[in-house]
């Protein structure tokens, strides 16, 4: 049985090849089950997310056109542009491939943390299919491990590397309590979305979104359980926002330092947070004057994660290390597993052959024959028996020449000749 790691990714293809390979949750058992079925696969898990298709297989299949043809057919691409653009790795280095995903060193940004959950979803719903049983659930168990091991081992994600991110965990450092701060962001694209993520998951439980367009600020703010105003409400706002973040696509500055400034009054000097991270910028510069605001600019957020990508670069160096040490260790596993199969077979046949003879010894006794002698033949029949087959078989290697298998049994049996003679 092989293990085969099959997929296309953000350096391999487009991301308009990815949209069309990727697969709709709901339809995920059903696609499974006509992969084993028309592939001939024994155990198979999908991962499918936006940056990554990648299937996962126990197979006696050689090779991946079977699969890739598959894909093709499931997705109506031509299979030689999925051949161009995809990549395989069995056995071990699929091991190595799934281990380094887990962890994030495969991520489009380095050491990012969910893509473990997605791949433990593709392995909930496998099992649900019942296609990740014995191979796969052992390799998705062992790949969790390790993955495990690098996050707490290493610090590969524990700075942040993406902007929203970054101005979230600058919003920890100074306040203690993010569940009791109000957040107001402004804006309502892609950026002020992870934003609200990051900060849900900080524990920001009123967060408010202002955007010139309000239907798009309210599409935004219900996802989060929040509240949704207008840009001309920011003023309204400002008394009670500890945390304000602002990422829009406006060529003037949407908040201006009198605005602020009024709004500090109200709260007494308690500290109020921001972040700019629109280009060109959305609050006016001056407003980084005033006591008790800490502003920050989208420029001195890219030092910080510049600095965490070079933090990353040397954790991922460790991490690299145990994934290593994981997939060696997997793969000497398995071989202990190929050894227990065949010390099973060794152990039935001695057992059956010790039944055989002691069975005849019983009879022997059961006919008065003397026990000392009865012993003997049945010391003499095992001997016989159990060495039969290996003498046979290491004479044929001695004539074929092959010292290699006489070595081997010396070396099993721990045989040394010196104490023969003795």
């Amino acid at each position: 049985m092989a293990l085969l790691a099959l997929g296309i990714n953000h350096k391999t293809a487009s991301v308009e090849v990815r949209e069309r390979v990727a697969f709709a949750p709901e339809s995920l058992c059903e696609a499974l089950q006509e992969a084993k079925r028309m592939a001939n696969l024994d155990e198979v898990a999908i991962l499918s997310t936006c940056n990554r298709t990648e299937l996962y297989c126990a197979t006696d299949i050689e090779g991946t056109r079977a699969l890739l043809e598959w894909l093709g057919q499931y997705h109506g691409l031509d299979v030689d542009e999925l051949q161009r653009c995809s990549y395989a790795y069995w056995d071990e280095a699929a091991v190595r491939h799934m281990m380094r995903v887990a962890s994030g060193l495969d991520s489009l940004v380095l050491g990012e943390p969910q893509i473990l959950g997605q791949l433990k979803s593709a392995y909930s719903v496998a099992q649900e299919a019942g296609l990740a049983s014995v191979e796969l659930g052992r390799l998705f168990r062992s790949t969790f491990s390790v993955a495990k091991q690098v996050r707490s081992q290493t610090a590969i994600g524990q700075n942040p590397v993406s902007v929203a991110y970054a101005a979230v965990n600058l919003a920890q450092h100074i306040f203690a309590d993010m569940s009791s701060s109000r957040a107001l962001l402004i804006g309502a694209g892609e950026t002020i979305e992870l934003v609200a993520r990051h900060l849900k998951r900080a524990g920001v439980e009123q967060i408010t979104v202002a955007n010139r367009t309000l239907a798009r600020a309210l599409a935004v703010a219900e996802e989060f359980d929040g509240r949704a105003v207008e840009l001309s409400q920011i003023p309204d706002e400002l008394p009670d926002t500890d945390i304000l973040i602002a990422s829009t696509a406006s060529q003037l500055p949407i908040l201006g330092k009198g605005a602020v400034e009024a709004a500090l009054k109200k709260r007494k000097h308690r500290p109020i947070f921001m972040v700019d991270i629109a280009v060109p910028r959305d609050i006016e510069p001056q407003v980084g004057d005033l006591d008790d605001v800490y502003l920050y600019t989208v420029d001195d957020l890219r030092e910080v994660i510049e600095e965490n990508q070079r933090e990353r670069q040397s954790a991922a160096s460790e991490a690299e290390g145990i994934i290593e040490t994981g997939a060696l260790e997997y793969m000497r596993q398995l071989r202990e597993l190929d050894a227990v199969a065949t010390l099973r077979l060794l152990r039935e046949q001695a057992v059956a052959v010790a039944q055989q003879e002691l069975e005849k010894s019983r009879k022997q006794l059961k006919n008065g024959k003397d026990p000392e002698e009865v012993l003997q033949r049945l010391a003499h029949g095992l001997t016989n028996k159990l060495l039969h087959q290996p003498t046979v078989q290491l004479r044929k290697a001695s004539s074929d020449g092959r010292s290699d298998l006489l070595e081997l049994v010396q070396e099993l049996y721990q045989l040394d000749e010196n104490d023969n003679r003795d």
